[in-house]
């Protein structure tokens, strides 16, 4: 579902604090029934230096419930101290994803579970 609004999206220089550049403002969920998902794949993503992941499409074998997000309750809203200390932490979690890829620049996606832990679902050279 390609649906209006932005993502929280925030920059951060090594030993500064983090600058907000947008909050999230897609009003629109959606979510995932227990089932079967089905993914269009290529060999491609196994190449040296490809960077076409992303540009393949996941099918749910039942078809995703739309809701509605309530983001004036997040903390990641509310909260500036837990803003500015998981904004560090996955600035920290770049860093080191980066490192390992020996200082190449990344183009990193994650997430954040209901635990707080954080998770790189995806990382990739940029180009």
């Amino acid at each position: 579902g390609n649906f209006p609004g932005r993502a929280l999206s925030f920059a951060m220089r090594k030993g500064g604090e983090p600058r907000v550049i947008s909050f999230p403002s897609k009003s629109v969920a959606l979510h995932t029934q227990h089932c079967l998902i089905f993914r269009s794949d290529s060999n491609g993503e196994d190449l040296e230096g490809f960077a076409g992941a992303g540009l393949f499409e996941s099918v749910c074998a039942e078809e995703d419930k739309e809701g509605f997000q309530r983001l004036h309750r997040l903390n990641v809203i509310t909260d500036r101290d837990y803003r500015m200390q998981l904004l560090k932490r996955i600035a920290e979690v770049g860093w080191a994803t980066e490192k390992a890829f020996d200082g190449a620049p990344q183009d990193i996606e994650g997430c954040v579970d209901v635990r707080e832990r954080i998770f790189i679902v995806q990382s990739r050279p940029q180009v």
